[in-house]
Formats: C-alpha cells, sequence, structure tokens
C-alpha cells in the first residue's frame, strides 16, 4: 500500500481555535453564504486564516498550492479539498465581507470571543499609528483608503502613509475593533467617530463600560455623553482646565 504523508505543523492549533470557538459558523450565519460552493463562507474564512498564519508569504491565488498535502480532513472537515480555496470563492467571499463591513464583522467576532474566553471587556484601550509604505499609489474607488502624506507618528514625513486605529481590552489587550483610515486623517476626528460608535453600541450594555485614550478624547460631546461610555483620559494643555489645581 502507498503511503502517503501530510504535513499538519502548528496549522493543527490554529484551525482547532478557529473550530472550538465556532467562528465559521458564527461566519455563516452573517454573511450571503453562496449555495454553488463546496465549501461554506466561514470555511473559506477559516482556510484564509490557515493560510496567513501559515508563513508562506503566498499570495491569495495560490491557496490551492498552499493546501497540497495538508490534512485538510483534520484542518476543516470531511470532503474538503485544496482546489475549494480556489480564488474565485475567495474573492466572491472578501466582496460579501466588505458588503457587510470589515470593521463590523470583525467586532462582532472579537466580542463573540470575549463573551466565550470570560475575557472582561469593561475596560477598552483606543489609539492609532501611521504605517509608512513605499511606491507609487494611484487613486481608485473612492470607498478605498487614500494613501499620501500625512503626520507620520514614525517620523518619515518623505513617505506617504496610512492611519491604523486599534481597540483593545484592559484584559489581555484582545484586539476588539480595527479600522485603517487615509494617511492624512486627523486623530480627533478618529476619536469623534469611534466614541460615537460605541456610544451607541454600549448604551444598552448591562455593565458599565469605558473607554480609555489620550487626550483627543476629551471633547465637549464626549463629556455630555458620560451617561453612556465612560471615558477615561486627560484634559489637554490647550483646555484650560488642565492648568486648574483641584
Amino acid at each position: 500500500m502507498e503511503k502517503q504523508v501530510e504535513r499538519l505543523d502548528h496549522l493543527g492549533i490554529v484551525a482547532g481555535i478557529t473550530k472550538e470557538l465556532e467562528i465559521i459558523d458564527f461566519i455563516n450565519e452573517r454573511l450571503r453564504d453562496d449555495v454553488r460552493s463546496e465549501i461554506s463562507d466561514g470555511e473559506a474564512i477559516a482556510g484564509m486564516i490557515v493560510n496567513g498564519l501559515g508563513f508562506t508569504s503566498k499570495s491569495l491565488c495560490l491557496t490551492p498550492e498552499f493546501f497540497n498535502g495538508r490534512p485538510l480532513e483534520l484542518l476543516f472537515s470531511e470532503g474538503v479539498k485544496a482546489e475549494h480555496f480556489n480564488r474565485s470563492k475567495l474573492g466572491r467571499v472578501l466582496d460579501n465581507i466588505f458588503a457587510y463591513g470589515c470593521s463590523n464583522l470583525f467586532f462582532e467576532i472579537a466580542g463573540m470571543v470575549c463573551i466565550k474566553e470570560k475575557i472582561d471587556v469593561r475596560f477598552n484601550s483606543l489609539d492609532t499609528t501611521t504605517i509608512s509604505v513605499d511606491g507609487e499609489y494611484a487613486d481608485g474607488d473612492e470607498r478605498a483608503v487614500h494613501i499620501t502624506n500625512g503626520y507620520s507618528k514614525d517620523h518619515r514625513r518623505d513617505l506617504k502613509q496610512v492611519v491604523q486605529e486599534l481597540l483593545v481590552s484592559q484584559d489581555g489587550g484582545v484586539p476588539l475593533a480595527m479600522s485603517t483610515h487615509n494617511g492624512n486623517v486627523d486623530d480627533n476626528e478618529i476619536f469623534k467617530q469611534r466614541s460615537h460608535e460605541l456610544i451607541n453600541q454600549f448604551k444598552d450594555a448591562e455593565v458599565p463600560r469605558y473607554l480609555i485614550a489620550d487626550s483627543k478624547l476629551y471633547t465637549k460631546e464626549n463629556c455630555d455623553n458620560l451617561k453612556n461610555l465612560q471615558f477615561i483620559t486627560r484634559v489637554p494643555r490647550s483646555n484650560k482646565e488642565e492648568n486648574v489645581i483641584v
């Protein structure tokens, strides 16, 4: 009998955690699945996660090649084959995620995982950073992030950039929300938009929720909404209240 060798490596741990957290079923409940496909949208996303954490640096269209020689029945389910992760299927799934809202889906999955793992999400830390990039970038879809020059936090004003926003839990530093913005966007606008969203999302929370950030969070409008979301920040130096001794 001919022996067949399949490599599992660390990917068994990645796939096992995905199954344990029931991420595939969670995604399938939210995305418009294509009944013509051999695998569900949730399985396709799980495949991209496994591929991304496989540290092969291969492009998305080479995902079937990545899964050749892998024990797919262990990683996913019976009947799943490498060719099921073709670029047409993965492309349709990415379109579905975009239509649903990338940030919304990420936020919902993170919240579900925190509940399952009993992670304390009462305290949430918000901050932004800039990511510098090389090369030339042409303006395309108006809905896409605009890569351009702006205030560089890594002191590379000669390079174009994007602004990365991240909200994490104080308990374990678990990412709860993530978003990428135009390279010239103002932090004040990001903090204002995020705080408005969190106020609406947390207004019916069973326990108080706290948002921790720097002085850009301190605005009159945010202070007026303290009943819905508590803020932990500092008064900016530009405000006369900063010099008041209590």
